[in-house]
């Protein structure tokens, strides 16, 4: 057998080593909000699916957009191995939509949490400003990955639907958050950003003259080229054809080796009006 050069072995050995042997599974889904007159796709009727969905990926993170408290109730009920952080963006408790967050507590410990409003007034709950039509929040935990020895911040959001200086101070907002709180830790964003991939305020909140701030679109990354088929809302049709609005972003303490839109479905039947996106994070050195 042909022995492979002792300075060769050191380098391939040195290449593996570079990333951290735990990838992060990352997981965003728009679940729809569980009160809609959806008819035929009512939460009610679709809600196995979601939790299928969601535990056929088997995230470590999972960032939720559009969840009732009676939603994240279901959810929680049945994600055992997880812990949970989200409050409603009405009144900082249970009422309202919540941007939540499951984490896989076998592996990480929580340090610290916290939710914040996308206003001018961020810590004032359910405010809003501009011209957004509803409040709207991050939600955000500090961990411990206790597989990576790493403290990681893992934030979660979703933007206005209608407001457009709302979204692009949104992007500010959130930037500056990182920049008191998550500046050189290992950062990972998930939401629903209800804007393209070339919009200000996604721009905003991914710009950085340092690497302390900066942050990466994951899809793009590993798929560079776009292909016109990256729909990330399909509004329960299977509709593919569009650009995505849904999104995991993260630090360069990442390197992805997988992303996806996952458009699971049981006989053209689909879990929400939403793609869910996942991706595979390896920690960058260790």
């Amino acid at each position: 057998m042909r022995r492979i050069p002792s300075a060769l072995f050191l380098l391939v050995a040195l290449a593996a080593s570079s990333l951290a042997a735990d990838p992060v599974r990352v997981m965003t889904f728009n679940i729809r909000y569980g009160t809609a007159g959806d008819g035929e796709n009512a939460w009610p009727k679709r809600q196995d699916l979601v939790l299928e969905t969601i535990q056929k990926f088997n995230p470590d993170l999972l960032g939720t957009q559009e969840v009732l408290a009676f939603q994240a109730d279901y959810l929680s009920e049945h994600l055992k191995d997880y812990g949970f952080v989200g409050v409603g963006r009405d009144d900082g408790k249970r009422a309202g939509e919540m941007s939540a967050i499951w984490f896989r507590s076998s592996r990480f410990k929580p340090l610290d949490s916290g939710t914040f409003w996308l206003s001018e007034t961020p810590r004032e709950i359910g405010s809003k400003s501009w011209d957004a039509a509803l409040p709207r929040v991050a939600t955000w935990v500090k961990l411990r990955d206790e597989l990576a020895k790493k403290d990681v911040i893992f934030l979660n959001t979703h933007w206005d639907h209608v407001g457009k200086r709302a979204r692009e101070e949104a992007g500010k907002i959130i930037h500056t958050w990182m920049g008191e709180k998550a500046a050189n830790l290992p950062t990972i964003i998930t939401g629903d950003f209800n804007v393209n991939e070339d919009h200000p305020g996604l721009a905003a909140l991914m710009a950085s003259p340092t690497d302390a701030l900066k942050f990466y679109d994951v899809y793009r990354r590993v798929h560079p080229e776009a292909d016109g088929e990256e729909a990330t809302f399909g509004g329960f049709r299977g509709r593919t054809k569009g650009k995505r609005i849904d999104f995991i972003l993260a630090s360069p303490s990442f390197v992805p080796t997988e992303a996806t839109i996952d458009r699971t479905n049981k006989d053209g039947r689909y879990p929400s009006d939403h793609y869910p996106v996942t991706a595979v994070l390896e920690y960058k050195g260790k």
